[in-house]
């Protein structure tokens, strides 16, 4: 296959170089708050490192292949996520209570990280032709329902509600880009809202005392309640500057959870404090800013709705995993980008990057 030299001209360093930047820090910050975890292998930091090469590899691969190849196989690799995720539940690895991961040889990975690039191109490909000039009507939109409807269903079942939340929170931000008509959106509103006690009856008791004590966290300070506290001792108490490199207390001694993955962020607010906070932060906004840029000023609908997934995707991961660990949220299980410890975390997100890439670049060309 040829590439077109014009791509190496439209290169999009910036958005590269914030990419690079965010994940750098999320190195240096897990080198940090994983110091002492006892794994097996090699540290934390450095298995991070060796999925982030990877996920580098695929970024600039998939950056360079002409994006209405995925419009032509979007459908294929959708129903590859879902094959994936029927063998998670018939020979997926357990941990925790959950049954999330496939392995393959020494490695194992999530598929459910990787349904969401998938979900994200089937929307695209379905949206890529404009309804009228009232936008899409709910006899239009069986199917995309569908497409959401299934893997939700099999991810739920794992479970894992993150992952879940987030393909919904994809679903409706896309419907609303590419107009939706405000009477059906209405009336999907307030059938979800009629849902709610049904669906809070799927939940599993874990999931709902999560719920129940974002709203109450002293209702059981030792248990569901215990995450949420200790994360907002560890953000508080790094004050404006932070305790500095490698000198925080809640999560070297042992009492901030998760610090590796969901709650990587109190990690960094207690060692880098409110300006490194907000920096990383400011990262996050920037990256998110010029994201929509891109899908602004791409050249057809169906790019243009690919990039706004992306951008969604990434919104809502930041939005709702800094919200939670402040304790504004409910503890979902939401991992960072770029800054949380997980190979199919980080490899997912560098596809999501490599999209954009491949977006920006051609905006070009004609």
């Amino acid at each position: 296959m040829q590439i077109d030299r014009r791509l190496f001209t439209h290169f999009d360093w910036t958005l590269l170089g914030i990419v690079l930047l965010i994940a750098s820090i999320g190195i240096l910050n897990l080198y940090s708050a994983a110091a002492k975890i006892e794994t097996v292998g090699a540290p934390l930091y450095l298995k991070q490192i060796f999925w982030l090469v990877i996920g580098l590899a695929a970024m600039v691969t998939i950056a360079f292949v002409e994006y209405r190849f995925y419009s032509d196989f979007a459908y294929i690799v959708y129903t590859i996520a879902l094959v994936l995720l029927l063998l998670v539940l018939a020979y997926g690895m357990i941990t925790s209570g959950a049954q999330r991961w496939v392995k393959i040889g020494p490695l194992s990975f999530q598929p459910s990280e990787f349904v969401k690039i998938s979900f994200i191109l089937a929307l695209a490909k379905f949206f890529h032709r404009p309804a009228d000039r009232k936008g899409y009507s709910l006899k239009q939109l069986p199917l995309p329902f569908l497409l959401l409807l299934l893997p939700m269903a099999l991810i739920l079942k794992q479970p894992d509600l993150g992952t879940a939340i987030v393909l919904l929170l994809v679903f409706f931000s896309v419907l609303i880009f590419v107009k939706i008509r405000w009477s059906s959106l209405l009336a999907i509103g307030m059938t979800g809202g009629a849902a709610v006690p049904v669906l809070w009856n799927f939940l599993k008791g874990y999931q709902k005392k999560r719920i129940i004590t974002f709203f109450n966290p002293d209702l059981d300070p030792l248990g569901a309640g215990y995450h949420l506290m200790q994360s907002k001792i560890a953000v508080g108490s790094g004050g404006i500057l932070g305790k500095g490199f490698m000198k925080g207390t809640q999560s070297k001694l042992g009492f901030l959870p998760e610090q590796q993955t969901d709650f990587i962020f109190s990690a960094l607010g207690e060692e880098w404090g409110l300006i490194g906070s907000l920096f990383v932060i400011g990262l996050y906004v920037a990256l998110i800013l010029w994201g929509l840029r891109i899908a602004v000023q791409a050249k057809d609908r169906f790019s243009a709705i690919l990039a706004f997934g992306v951008v969604a995707m990434l919104f809502w991961h930041v939005f709702i995993n800094v919200g939670m660990v402040l304790g504004m949220m409910p503890v979902v299980g939401i991992p960072l980008p770029l800054l949380s410890y997980g190979g199919s975390f980080i490899v997912s997100t560098l596809i999501g990057a490599g999209l954009l890439l491949n977006v920006s670049m051609r905006r070009y060309l004609f």
